[in-house]
């Protein structure tokens, strides 16, 4: 009941205020219409402005991001207060974050010392002396007792074979081959025999008479060399 008659009130109170000459009225329908239209609104043809009615700064209401507190946020690319707004450009950051290191150039290797003589020359390494032989090449001769024999010599080495001596053992063999004994014999080797050169030796090797019967022969088979 108090509210209805606070409202009856109220009404009463601007029907009051709007008296005058004309007679007063009451305005009644929505806000922008006038008395002679029904339902058309009647735009504003001038510049609007617009006023908050909650108090908020006018960058609110254009639209404008603001904080929790109802300042308007900083816009994007500006600066804190207090601290210089120039962004430094992506060419500067790249140069500042990848610049190159300078690194020395590597020393060159330092040349090798080469060994020389007393007498300034280089020395020659050289290979020992390495004599090598064939087997004997044998002849008849008119004695059945003696043949001649030849041996080819060959040094494969860097020195020279300056001497020796060569041992041969010379069988006798009877019709039936039978071997009945060996006498050996030495000849002087046929030096110096230079490096990768050959070189022969021919003897005529004889034994005694008696040991070779009437049917037998004799034959050398064996060489051995003593060199150096």
């Amino acid at each position: 009941m108090a509210a209805s008659a606070a409202a009856v009130c109220l009404a009463s109170a601007l029907t009051a205020c709007g008296g005058g000459g004309s007679g007063g009225y009451t305005a009644v329908g929505a806000a922008g219409t006038s008395p002679g239209t029904s339902g058309a609104s009647s735009r504003p043809t001038g510049s609007v402005t617009l006023v908050p009615l909650d108090g908020s700064p006018a960058g609110a209401a254009n639209g404008s991001p603001s904080t929790e507190d109802g300042r308007p946020a900083a816009a994007a690319g500006s600066a804190a207060p207090g601290t210089s707004a120039t962004t430094p450009s992506p060419a500067a950051s790249h140069r500042a974050g990848t610049r190159p290191r300078r690194s020395a150039p590597p020393a060159p290797n330092p040349p090798r010392p080469t060994a020389t003589s007393p007498t300034g020359t280089t020395p020659t390494s050289t290979s020992p002396a390495a004599l090598t032989w064939s087997a004997p090449t044998r002849e008849p001769t008119d004695q059945r007792w003696c043949e001649k024999v030849t041996v080819e010599f060959r040094n494969s080495g860097g020195t020279a074979v300056r001497s020796g001596t060569v041992a041969l053992g010379t069988h006798i063999i009877d019709l039936l081959g039978i071997d009945w004994a060996t006498i050996g014999s030495t000849e002087p080797l046929p030096a110096p025999v230079a490096p990768g050169s050959r070189t022969s030796g021919s003897w005529t090797v004889c034994v005694d008479d008696w040991r070779v019967p009437l049917g037998m022969h004799v034959e050398t088979r064996v060489v051995a060399v003593d060199w150096k």
